[in-house]
């Protein structure tokens, strides 16, 4: 029975995985069609990973009953002589939460790293009970961070597609990375200042020095709840994935949010608020005209890195389903029957719950993320408290980690011949 299941839970991913690659290989989203397919094969993947989920967890609580299986004390650190050797991986986010949360001697906890209370020395110890103390947490195994930190493009805008620089050693250290300083008088401020020069044979070569500017990123730490039932977190292998969806929707969210209009302030600078952006002016107020996406487009730097992708709120849905060219034909007119297209002026489009209101500065922009730098830090890590729920049987989960972002550039880019254009170009409100 379980061979048969996993045999089809492999084709279903396979097929999941030929719908984005498609999609990503002509560096678009994904069609109405497309993503109809997806999310029906998502949600008959995820049945079977439940049904999977039970019958192995049936399978294992009937070995068990017939095996004593010796393992290390998480106290002492131990190993029992003579006896198989003690298992040192969880199945899933689910078992990992519940042994946190309901066992915290489990063994297979002596080797995940966990964090202390703030002011220890090294801010890190190599055993910690969460009831002793509730302001450490354990760091998330790999083998499941990446379920929890790594999303595709569908699902967030920056993190796929933008330069992540891996946390390093250590983690939490700030990193400077040189960015060319491209203020100034053209052409000189081209390049970082560097001049060029014709000389004839045997002369001597000029000297030059690139400007160079720092952009400093520091992973400051992000934090975020949930409250579950203690029934539904002692049946882990049914709470896995229902947690594990909610975690990464709530990382991704909060991620997502900061890279596009964080302030800087103990948290990643947003694109939209960096000097890096170049703004253009709409015609009419709250709204979006076929000349302002074509003016936005005219700023873009069309130079190197990924594809520059659209990011506007689902409020406008209805102007850009009903733009006309300057003859005054509908542009989305062949589609009405196939549905919205995914791209705009040559572009993806990406409809974003995250970016400003509809006629809002930066409702509308055009970003190619390949020039913005995302560093990570230590975490993700997870700690789980009954106290505040205690009377409910609830349990209060916190994840946190730490994380920093900012544009590579520092201002937008000015030409050779004057012309000014950015990666990061945003609809302002009118002059």
């Amino acid at each position: 029975m379980l061979k048969k299941l996993r045999e089809k839970r492999a084709g279903l991913v396979a097929e999941l995985r030929a719908i984005v690659e498609t999609a990503e290989k002509e560096d678009r989203d994904l069609t109405a069609e497309e993503q109809t397919a997806f999310d029906e094969k998502k949600v008959e993947k995820d049945t079977l990973d439940k049904r999977i989920e039970r019958l192995e967890g049936v399978d294992a609580a009937s070995a068990a009953l017939g095996e004593v299986v010796p393992a290390a004390s998480r106290r002492s650190g131990i190993q029992r002589p003579n006896g198989p050797e003690a298992k040192k991986e969880f199945e899933n986010i689910g078992e990992f939460l519940h042994a946190v949360r309901f066992n915290p001697d489990d063994q297979r906890l002596n080797f995940v790293e966990s964090v202390g209370a703030a002011g220890e020395e090294d801010g890190l110890r190599a055993e910690m009970r969460m009831d002793d103390n509730a302001s450490g947490g354990f760091m998330i195994p790999p083998q499941l961070r990446t379920t929890i930190m790594s999303v595709p493009p569908q699902d967030a805008l920056v993190r796929p597609r933008a330069n992540v620089i891996e946390a390093g050693s250590p983690p939490d250290a700030s990193i400077t990375m040189p960015a060319l300083d491209q203020t100034g008088d053209n052409p000189e401020n081209m390049f970082g200042g560097m001049q060029f020069s014709w000389i004839e044979e045997g002369g001597d070569k000029p000297e030059t020095d690139a400007k160079l500017r720092n952009v400093t990123l520091t992973p400051h730490e992000i934090a975020g709840f949930v409250t579950i039932t203690d029934k539904l977190l002692r049946n882990w292998a049914a709470a896995s994935s229902f947690v594990e969806n909610l975690m990464r929707q709530g990382v991704t969210a909060a991620e997502d949010y900061n890279f596009l209009r964080g302030d800087g302030n103990k948290k990643p600078l947003g694109v939209l608020n960096s000097d890096a952006m170049y703004w253009v002016n709409r015609a009419t107020a709250n709204q979006i005209g076929y000349t302002d996406l074509v003016n936005v487009v005219a700023r873009l730097l069309m130079r190197g890195g990924q594809s520059p992708v659209w990011s506007l709120p689902q409020s406008a849905l209805t102007q850009i389903a009903t733009l006309q060219d300057p003859m005054g034909r509908y542009i989305w007119q062949a589609n009405a029957v196939n549905g919205m297209a995914g791209q705009l002026l040559g572009y993806p489009l990406r409809w974003n719950n995250r970016a400003p209101a509809l006629g809002s500065k930066g409702d509308v922009l055009l970003a190619d993320w390949d020039d913005y730098l995302i560093k990570d830090g230590s975490g993700p890590f997870v700690a789980a408290s009954e106290h505040v729920k205690f009377t409910s049987n609830k349990t209060v989960i916190k994840i946190f980690w730490n994380v920093d972002g900012a544009p590579w550039l520092t201002a937008p880019i000015k030409e050779e011949n004057g012309y000014e254009v950015s990666p990061f170009v945003g609809l302002d409100v009118p002059a």
